[in-house]
């Protein structure tokens, strides 16, 4: 008889068991997320319908929930550098935030009146820039102040966000009055160009699968990937082979927040055309959850942030059909978000019972 034991068994039971974890957290998904709309009084498979309908109903539809998916993309593009290494990027925000913040400033300064394809590139190229430094000075914290990354990340998106009020309540406000409606929209010819019919980017587009693709590339099949990998599995055995946590944790920040910068850019040029306060639309943290829901794996990260771009936009139909509040749109994302850390420490859980079981098998009796 054949063994079943050998690397191609281990690797289809590793798929297998991938797979079967994702599955189970999507069943804990709609399972917590029709009990949550059951209590709220909304109908739960009325409100599938019209989240599906207002999401997928239409090209137009369809194409809203691209434009969600892109930032999203972004954003979980970005994190993946950061997981890999072991580092819980919470301040992707305020990433976001100020790549808008230094696109803005960019677009602000006269360089309308040059060609917009150079405005574009020179923006997208601050963006990126500014969401790295911003990343960098939360890894600096990291690794010289020995801030914990997620208190850093907290710290830095309330200032990111205070920023921004200040910016459009002071040196940016709109000629003769200050809102929450943002700055002054930008000319039409720094409105980055879109389909007519369907009000798309197609360069926004593009730039989310650049980056699908640059990130896959970088995390398999470089010596920087695997260095990132090597640093999050053991740091203390990846100093014993000469490599430098600290460096890589800033390297793998500032890739972070340089694709979020590029989400934030899109924001300002291909969505709002504008800075508001809410530029960053909760997609950093929105990212989060998807790329925890996907396993960290980059294949399935672009699934899984076309399903929550898909609930984020139909959602908003609940309240004009159904006549529930507003508010369960959020409740709705919230109840997600608790059901995927939930199935997520399950699964952690489990693992670690399983390893410590066998290690007590090991153990001979005395």
């Amino acid at each position: 008889m054949t063994s079943s034991s050998g690397p191609g068994s281990s690797k289809t039971r590793h798929i297998l068991g991938r797979f079967r974890q994702t599955a189970v957290s999507l069943l804990a998904v709609f399972i917590f997320t029709t009990l949550v709309l059951y209590l709220a009084g909304a109908p739960p498979f009325a409100a599938y319908y019209h989240i599906f309908m207002g999401s997928l109903g239409s090209w137009i539809k369809f194409s809203h929930v691209i434009k969600a998916w892109i930032p999203l993309t972004l954003c979980a593009c970005g994190l993946l550098y950061t997981f890999r290494i072991g580092l819980w990027n919470i301040g992707i925000e305020g990433q976001v935030m100020m790549g808008a913040v230094f696109a803005t400033a960019l677009l602000r300064t006269g360089v309308e009146d040059g060609s917009p394809a150079i405005s574009f590139f020179l923006a997208f190229l601050a963006a990126i820039m500014g969401g790295a430094i911003w990343a960098a000075i939360a890894g600096w914290l990291k690794t010289r102040g020995n801030v914990h990354e997620i208190f850093a990340g907290l710290g830095m998106n309330f200032v990111a966000q205070g920023i921004i009020l200040w910016l459009i309540f002071g040196p940016w406000k709109r000629p003769g009055v200050a809102s929450m409606s943002g700055t002054e929209l930008f000319p039409d010819n720094l409105w980055l160009f879109y389909l007519p019919d369907l009000r798309l980017s197609p360069i926004g587009l593009t730039m989310a699968l650049a980056a699908l693709g640059v990130t896959t590339l970088m995390l398999r099949y470089t010596r920087i990937g695997l260095n990132l990998k090597a640093i999050g599995a053991n740091p203390r055995a990846a100093v014993l082979f000469g490599l430098k946590p600290g460096q890589y944790m800033l390297l793998a920040m500032a890739f972070a927040g340089g694709f979020a910068g590029l989400a934030g850019a899109f924001q300002v040029t291909g969505v709002y055309h504008r800075l508001i306060p809410s530029i960053s639309s909760n997609y950093g943290y929105l990212a989060l959850m998807v790329v925890m829901l996907a396993n960290f794996n980059i294949w399935l990260v672009p699934v899984v942030a076309l399903f929550f771009a898909g609930l984020n936009v139909g959602s908003i139909q609940l309240p004009i059909v159904l006549q529930v509040d507003s508010s369960l749109a959020g409740v709705i994302q919230g109840a997600l978000v608790l059901t995927v850390l939930a199935a997520h420490g399950f699964h952690g859980w489990r693992k670690q019972s399983q390893i410590k079981t066998l290690s007590e098998g090991a153990v001979p009796n005395a």
